[in-house]
């Protein structure tokens, strides 16, 4: 860059900077800490044009304090470069046919996995909570958008994806490929354990779940079951409206959750008694692994003493997005939204806390009793399952008693 234009480039940023500024400070003159920020943000940069030991890349460096903004908010927010834009519409353009499989989220600014779907390409190679996805395709993953992050992760069935993973509890980077296929429709686990006690493990609340559920229940109840243990571990895919629905099958009163944001008109989603299926006790698993829709379910259930609770705390995911495309091609993917629990807490922030804790380690979760869907575990060895069956019997012989 000649010292002509780095002399214009400056000039105009100043000129921009100092009109953002200025309208900023008319329109919203009792903001101070905001325009205190501005103000800092505009020495920081000057200090990088004029003092920095090379001459930098002012285009890198704007870029990368947009995506640092956007990551700061919180995981599901991010930032898109116009090139890194045109690149996400043009893959968004494309009907993937085969995916991993995988509930994703960001930590320590890097994509990590919540979850795998059983049976999914992603299980088969052994990915799991935590597992952080330092490359993809030979892409970092540093600063990456989920949404990209799913992208790369999608494509033709029987295609390879190269992988650099670092594992829960190591230091270093492991290799590894993932091959792509399609994704089984969504099946549910059910089993009937110790009695009366029917088991349900649902993996995703995609379009039509509900229904399957609702289906499943009836047929619990044809069969004589009586209490029911709802198992929604590692279960952090598909639509929060499933969610809402599936909790309408137990709630004859009360509120499921609300939607709630700054410019984001409060959202109240409340039980309705004509959609009751089952009216037996019930106790929900939860873990690590639950997020989203499943977090709207469980957090329904325990806040309206409906049931219990069982297991770990959840990630805490439940909240909206909206993609907003800006005047230079860039775009946000932005959290507009949060679901509350009936509690009133901020699902994304608090996750939703068990009313019985059980902390699972490694190797105490017994073999998963269906083989060909990794995950679900009905074995009253698993100390989740367990505790709930212990629960169940407990409000069983209080109610004879009663």
């Amino acid at each position: 860059m000649s010292s002509l234009t780095k002399k214009i480039v400056i000039v105009l940023s100043l000129v921009v900077f100092a009109y953002i500024t200025i309208g900023y400070a008319l329109g919203r003159s009792s903001d101070d800490k905001a325009f205190r920020a501005l103000t800092v943000y505009s020495e920081v940069l000057a200090h990088i044009q004029r003092e920095y030991v090379d001459e930098p890349n002012m285009h890198q460096v704007t870029s990368g304090a947009l995506h640092g903004l956007l990551d700061s908010l919180d995981t599901q927010s991010s930032y898109l470069s116009p090139l890194e834009y045109t690149d996400y519409k043009e893959k968004s353009a494309m009907s993937a046919k085969a995916e991993a499989g995988l509930a994703l989220t960001k930590r320590f600014g890097y994509i990590s996995v919540i979850s795998a779907l059983p049976d999914s390409p992603a299980q088969k190679a052994g990915l799991q909570l935590g597992d952080v996805l330092e490359k993809i395709a030979g892409f970092t993953t540093g600063q990456m958008a989920i949404e990209q992050a799913q992208l790369l992760l999608s494509g033709e069935p029987g295609s390879v994806v190269k992988l650099s993973v670092i594992r829960r509890g190591k230091a270093e980077p492991q290799d590894m490929e993932i091959t792509l296929a399609k994704l089984p429709a969504p099946k549910l686990v059910e089993d009937k354990i110790e009695g009366d006690i029917a088991y349900l493990h649902v993996s995703e609340f995609q379009t039509g779940v509900t229904k399957q559920i609702r289906e499943e229940l009836v047929q619990f109840g044809h069969q004589g079951a009586h209490k029911l243990i709802l198992d929604l571990r590692d279960c952090a895919i598909g639509e929060d409206s499933e969610g809402i629905s599936t909790a309408q099958l137990f709630l004859p009163s009360g509120t499921i959750t609300t939607l709630k944001g700054q410019t984001v008109t409060p959202v109240l989603s409340s039980a309705d008694p004509s959609k009751v299926v089952w009216t037996q006790p019930v106790s929900v698993l939860i873990g690590n692994g639950t997020a989203g829709a499943a977090e709207i379910v469980s957090s329904a259930i325990a806040d309206n003493h409906r049931g219990e609770t069982v297991g770990d705390r959840t990630y805490g995911t439940a909240s909206q997005q909206k993609l907003i495309q800006l005047d230079d091609g860039s775009a946000l993917i932005l959290t507009l939204a949060n679901y509350y629990t009936p509690a009133g807490k901020e699902i994304p922030v608090d996750g939703v806390t068990p009313t019985r804790e059980v902390r699972s380690l490694p190797g105490d979760v017994a073999e998963v009793t269906d083989q060909k869907l990794p995950g679900a575990s009905s074995s009253p060895t698993d100390p989740v399952v367990k505790k709930a069956i212990e629960i169940l019997q407990d409000a069983g012989a209080t109610r004879k008693a009663a």
